[in-house]
């Protein structure tokens, strides 16, 4: 699996461009700014995007997403949990934007459904807490997860936005993603990424 990091918009959120080499297939993950540079890069690496998912549904993860869904003709996808917030974003992010987008997705995913493309597959892990829909994306055959504002390299996503939740973030990430094999990469939303065994002996917020 082909995986190349954007890193767009303001708050310097990871793009991620995914590609079975086998078919050129792929997805584009996290969309949150600057479509034109995000597509172009699609068509440089020659991807056909069977999607374009979202982890979550805050305004920096999907600036971008319905120019990159309407131009690749993908179906914008996210869990059902955060698709009514992806309609109607809460009053409080036009402190950060004055307009935040109103998008419908066109395919709603659940815990432990797939997302296919060409011979390879990235299972959803309801990983809440940040949102109430945040997912992760695990490609087992690749080692990779994609873990949008769940779990960072020492850290872990805030909760004190709308539809936050602590205990439901920090039970998400140990039972979804610490659960995974020690050498899978873990690729953030925001900043480097890591692996499962660097943050579960390392990571301080998941030592209690």
């Amino acid at each position: 699996m082909i995986v190349e990091t954007l890193v767009v918009g303001d708050l310097q959120t990871n793009c991620y461009l995914v590609k079975d080499p086998a078919t050129g297939q792929g997805l584009v993950i996290d969309p949150g700014d600057e479509a034109e540079r995000i597509l172009r890069r699609v068509a440089d690496l020659g991807i056909d995007v069977a999607a374009v998912v979202l982890t979550h549904f805050h305004f920096d993860h999907v600036l971008a997403a319905e120019e990159v869904a309407s131009s690749v003709q993908a179906p914008l996808a996210i869990h059902r949990a955060d698709s009514r917030w992806l309609e109607e974003p809460p009053p409080l992010f036009r402190k950060f934007i004055p307009q935040p987008p109103s998008l419908r997705a066109g395919l709603l995913v659940d815990d432990d459904g797939t997302l296919a493309f060409g011979t390879l597959e990235l299972r959803v892990l309801h990983t809440p807490g940040h949102s109430p829909g945040g997912i992760s994306l695990w490609c087992e055959a690749a080692a990779t997860v994609f873990a949008g504002d769940a779990l960072f390299a020492g850290s872990v996503g805030r909760s004190d936005l709308p539809g936050g939740d602590h205990d439901a973030l920090i039970r998400g990430i140990r039972e979804r993603l610490l659960v995974l094999p020690d050498e899978t990469i873990v690729y953030p939303g925001h900043g480097p990424s890591t692996t499962v065994r660097a943050e579960r002996e390392g990571n301080p917020w998941l030592q209690a």
